[in-house]
């Protein structure tokens, strides 16, 4: 996946309906592009599929997770990018205090978290990583009334 690729997938993370035309404009490539990249995405298993957002009160069977990540250096806005384009990150949260960033991770089953955490531990400028699953939700407040 290239840089291109990843800004194609948080586009699609935040409108997975948005049109190819729309997405070929933004991100300054042909139509064709888009298309071919999608399928190639989609063919490499990279996109498995396309989801609705829910409501956070609405359960879920996936399992989740929490990733603290230190960055070396001066890559927060490559890694940040990186993040956005990777399919298990379902929000990234800059911080301050020991990590620079906070990665809300989500998965089919504890194989698939494995997969998520072996993509992201291979983005380069990444020095040290944390996950921890969510075992239960004691409480969710319903935040902006989506």
């Amino acid at each position: 996946m290239d840089a291109i690729d990843q800004r194609l997938i948080a586009m699609l993370r935040h409108n997975a309906r948005e049109s190819v035309a729309t997405l070929a404009a933004r991100l300054g490539v042909s139509r064709g592009t888009v298309t071919n990249r999608l399928r190639k995405l989609e063919d490499s298993g990279i996109i498995v599929g396309y989801t609705v957002r829910l409501r956070p009160a609405v359960a879920t069977t996936a399992l989740q997770a929490w990733m603290s990540i230190t960055i070396e250096g001066n890559e927060a806005g490559r890694v940040a990018t990186s993040l956005l384009g990777e399919p298990g990150v379902q929000a990234l949260h800059a911080t301050n205090g020991q990590w620079d960033l906070l990665a809300e991770l989500q998965a089919d089953s504890p194989a698939g978290l494995s997969r998520v955490l072996e993509r992201i531990r291979l983005i380069k400028g990444i020095r040290h990583t944390e996950t921890n699953i969510h075992l239960e939700t004691l409480r969710a407040t319903q935040g902006d009334g989506e």
